[in-house]
């Protein structure tokens, strides 16, 4: 159910090139259908109170398991998602145009739906935290689909930067709550209510998870970048507003109130935000001209109820509240889609150009009326019911307060709101005469396959409304047993209660509604500036000068007294936030070491780190005015590394360190050529500041090599069991099936930690790409060599020869040398990658020596002549490697194991012998195709630097000709 839709969304965002609506749309629904099949199957197992649960270990030292959950509530709910985004998928069939990237949108979409679904079936808290955390970020790439549009990419930016704070805000609260209870397990929190109230980080906890519900339910005063999301497609709209993102914040309202509920503060804080937002919602919903404006501030306004509703703290309100989720999801879904019939035949939304459309959309204008009807709580429709258990639950007594006094009045205020804006959407738009000028000229029907959403969802709502025990009422009881258990209450779907006080509450806002539309309907109508009393105050427009001031006006002042565009500046704070960071836990907790005794002296091991020493040395003063020289004694200091790790026995690391030093230097060598000059003249400006700042980073310099050569000694003189050690010893080849420790180790029992690690050194390469793709090189930068010069006249007086820019011309036997290594060192490489599970070597060392072929390919012919005989394609490697790395990790998962726990055996193939045929080695190629692929993209950006060069020489050459 979760990752059937991500799975999909892949499907058709890779494996569609197409615009037609109908293949991405099949696979769409298909996810769909199989989704809400799971879901039927699953009712069995949760009915009468079960729970089903699916459980991986993912780090259980800690607490985190990736833990799915499904109760009553969560099924509900579940269903809810799935049928509606069936429901939505065949709308969207119809309403997109072929026009549109169609396989994006449709990708998208069911993208959104897993990030719902695996936020409603979560079991663990931080896990809902990062599903919670995808429905933002899905959300924005639906509500800015239409990119070419400002209103649609502004909306997004909003959506996302509102929702992503409050999902930062979220995930605090969650931590804070896992702290407080022990566990982040969703059974152990909910089982905890009365040890969470009574700690005292409970209010702190409880705002921040409020925080995180309000901004994601679009709660006063968060409710703005709701209406602004409207500029997303109709179809968005429908699935948004209904059943997925605006619905995640009052579903863990729901899920979370038996931890949480039961005190003051929960039913003053969600109290405040849910009347504000019911009230304001309604009132600002009558003055749109907009239809999709319209719809957007009735959901700010029902979200607002369901707010209200779970304040209250009572048994059957929170009863009522999940009843008027699933009726909400119903009428509003078939609303929107409704707007986008009339929008997609009318070609506007603009209620004052929109009238007497009954005539030309007979079928979708009775269905709207049914729809708004329900909205507006009309007898016989499913909105009714749940606006009754609201009303009666108003009227009484929950806590001694003038907001509990006032509740009655406010609620009936509201739902007359709530009547006049259904009134006006029915009337204005369907009734009165035809409308002229309209710009897509006289409308028609839809297709029936795009109006049948509507039509069963407006179903929906009568069968509901007639038969509510007959059709809801079980699957409802299911959800309200799982929210509250025991505290289940008694409650009546029934039709007719007898003449009471939530009927004749529900009698005064039909006709008070009714009464404000029809006395006010021609206001409504030139209202052009928003509604009165808050026409400055514009949600969207506080936000814009919010993100001005933090933006422009503080991030630049900080910048200003901060920043610096110098390198050394940044190293330096770089360096002492570094040496801060290591120095305040031992300060802190203290740390215990021991002497020990010394050793002889070997001097020749000594005499080699003389030398180290040294050659560290002269590179840090010859850096800044002799950079080649001082790269060169920088690649000895490697070399010196190199060396002890032979000396100490270990030859893992010497290869590694070896292959390091060389791509790294000639890397940094081929881009010594585009950094301005320097030259000896700069010693004779030293000023005095100049000096005092030389002087401090000696001093900084200095203080954090004696610190990691403290802490280095603090840790080699602990008193330390020798478990670990003993442990990866004895189980290396019984478990690992490896006998080089080194390389089990990171492809087996710390393979988590390369994952991570190889993820940040694709992301650095792309990083150090970008930046290079924008580099410049300086002025005043070292011209080509001599022989390069000549060569390059040579080359341009010869019509069939190409402008040599490389060594291949000018130095022709080492080129001719470099060339023919190419099989050589790729041979190297792939030694290296066989045999390093049981010798020295493995993904990380072979990966490096396959970039030095590469290299030498550049250095030896030139970008053109290396990219015109090898197809190099970095980032399909670095691509190809992580995938390979993480379907290793997800492969255990599906046999039932953790996450990249590895399988070993040895094969016996004819004239080869025993081979190993670790699963490990599956995930160490994805580490060597990772490294290949970053090594080779800052090679190619590098390289590009010669092209981009010569380009701009001759064109520059070309407009002095024209001049």
């Amino acid at each position: 159910m979760v990752f059937l839709p991500f799975a999909g969304s892949v499907v058709v965002a890779l494996a569609l090139r197409t615009h037609s609506r109908l293949l991405p749309a099949s696979i769409a629904a298909a996810v769909c259908g199989i989704v809400i099949a799971a879901i039927a199957v699953l009712y069995p197992a949760i009915a009468h109170g079960g729970i089903v649960r699916f459980e991986v270990d993912w780090l259980p030292q800690l607490g985190l398991s990736f833990s799915l959950r499904m109760d009553g509530f969560a099924w509900l709910f579940a269903a809810l998602v799935a049928i509606i985004g069936l429901l939505v998928v065949l709308y969207a069939r119809y309403y997109m145009s072929e026009q549109d990237p169609i396989p994006r949108f449709f990708s998208f979409l069911l993208a959104f739906m897993g990030s719902m679904l695996g936020i409603v079936i979560s079991g663990n808290v931080i896990l809902l935290s990062i599903f919670w955390e995808l429905t933002s970020l899905s959300s924005f790439f639906l509500i800015s689909y239409w990119h070419h549009n400002a209103a649609a990419r502004d909306g997004a930016r909003m959506a996302l930067t509102i929702t992503a704070t409050g999902g930062f805000c979220l995930l605090v609260g969650l931590l804070m709550l896992g702290s407080i209870v022990g566990s982040y397990e969703l059974d152990a929190i909910l089982a905890a209510g009365d040890q969470i109230r009574a700690h005292p980080l409970y209010l702190a906890s409880l705002i921040l998870i409020l925080v995180g519900a309000f901004t994601k339910s679009a709660q006063f005063p968060f409710h703005f970048w709701l209406p602004a999301a409207m500029a997303a497609p109709t179809p968005v709209s429908a699935y948004l507003h209904s059943a997925t993102m605006v619905k995640a914040g009052v579903f863990l309202l729901v899920r979370l109130s038996p931890a949480l509920s039961g005190t003051y503060e929960w039913f003053l804080l969600l109290g405040l935000a849910g009347i504000s937002t019911l009230v304001l919602g309604a009132y600002f919903a009558m003055f749109q001209q907009d239809l999709k404006a319209l719809l957007a501030y009735s959901t700010i306004s029902h979200l607002g109820l369901i707010t209200t509703l779970l304040s209250l703290d009572s048994p059957v309100a929170t009863v009522a509240a999940i009843f008027h989720m699933v009726n909400h999801a119903t009428f509003k879904a078939s609303l929107f889609m409704a707007a986008g019939i009339i929008d997609h035949e009318t070609g506007t939304r603009d209620m004052r150009q929109l009238s007497g459309l009954l005539r030309y959309l007979p079928i979708t204008g009775r269905l709207a009326m049914v729809a708004s009807a329900a909205m507006a709580g009309v007898p016989l429709l499913n909105g009714f019911l749940s606006k009754e258990m609201f009303f009666a639950e108003s009227v009484e007594t929950h806590a001694d307060s003038w907001l509990d006094t006032a509740l009655p009045y406010l609620a009936v205020t509201a739902s007359a709101f709530s009547v006049a804006y259904s009134l006006r959407l029915i009337h204005a738009v369907f009734f009165g005469p035809p409308a002229l000028d309209l710009p897509k000229g006289q409308p028609h029907e839809p297709p029936h396959w795009m109006r049948f959403p509507i039509e069963f969802l407006v179903f929906a709502c009568l069968v509901v409304g007639i038969v509510p025990n007959l059709t809801i009422g079980p699957f409802l009881r299911e959800a309200a047993v799982s929210v509250l258990g025991q505290a289940t209450p008694e409650y009546s779907l029934s039709v007719w209660h007898g003449f009471n006080t939530p009927l004749l509450m529900s009698a005064l806002a039909l006709v008070a509604g009714t009464g404000i539309y029809f006395g006010f309907r021609h206001y409504f109508a030139r209202c052009d500036e928003g509604p009165p009393w808050f026409r400055h105050l514009r949600g969207q427009r506080i936000f814009e000068r919010v993100l001005v001031t933090v933006s422009w006006r503080w991030a630049r002042e900080l910048e200003a007294r901060l920043g610096t565009r110098a390198l050394q500046p940044q190293l330096r704070w770089v360096t002492f936030v570094g040496f801060m960071a290591a120095l305040t836990p031992l300060y802190l907790l203290g740390f215990q070491s021991r002497m020990i005794e010394p050793s002889r002296i070997d001097i020749a091991f000594s005499g080699l780190w003389v030398i180290g020493a040294c050659l560290a040395v002269g590179t840090a003063y010859l850096a800044k005015y002799h950079r080649l020289a001082a790269l060169v004694m920088l690649g000895g200091v490697g070399l010196i590394v190199c060396l002890t790790f032979v000396w100490l026995s270990a030859p893992d690391l010497a290869i590694t360190q070896l292959l390091v030093e060389i791509v790294t230097t000639v890397l940094i060598l081929l881009g010594l050529r585009w950094l301005p000059k320097r030259t000896e003249e700069l010693k004779d400006e030293l000023t005095f500041r100049a000096r005092f700042r030389r002087f401090r980073d000696l001093i900084l310099a200095m203080a954090c090599g004696v610190g990691m050569a403290f802490i280095a000694y603090a840790v080699m003189t602990m008193s330390v069991p020798d478990a670990i050690a003993n442990y990866f010893i004895s189980n290396a080849y019984s478990q690992g099936g490896g006998r080089n420790i080194v390389n089990v180790i990171l492809v087996d029992f710390r393979g988590f930690d390369t994952l991570g690690e190889i993820t940040v050194l694709g992301i650095v390469a792309l990083t150090v790409y970008a930046l290079l793709r924008r580099f410049r090189p300086a002025a005043d930068s070292m011209a080509p060599p001599e022989q390069q010069r000549v060569q390059t006249a040579f080359d341009q007086q010869q019509p069939d020869r190409t402008v040599g820019d490389t060594a291949r011309d000018y130095l022709a036997v080492p080129s001719v040398i470099m060339q023919w290594l190419f099989p050589v060192v790729i041979t190297f490489a792939i030694d290296l990658f066989i045999r390093g599970h049981d010798l020295p070597g493995g993904g990380f060392s072979a990966g490096l020596a396959m970039s030095i072929a590469f290299l030498l390919q550049y250095l030896a012919g030139g970008t053109r002549w290396a990219e015109e005989r090898i197809r190099i394609l970095p980032l399909r490697w670095m691509g190809s490697g992580l995938l390979t790395a993480t379907a290793t990790g997800v492969g255990a998962w599906l046999l039932g194991y953790p996450f990249l726990t590895s399988h070993s055996r040895y094969l016996d193939l004819p004239l080869i012998g025993k081979v190993p045929a670790a699963t490990a080695m599956l995930f160490d190629l994805g580490v060597f195709l990772l490294v290949i692929g970053s090594t080779v993209l800052i090679l190619v950006a590098l390289a590009h630097q010669s092209i981009r060069i010569n380009r701009l020489n001759a064109l520059e050459k070309k407009a002095e000709e024209v001049g």
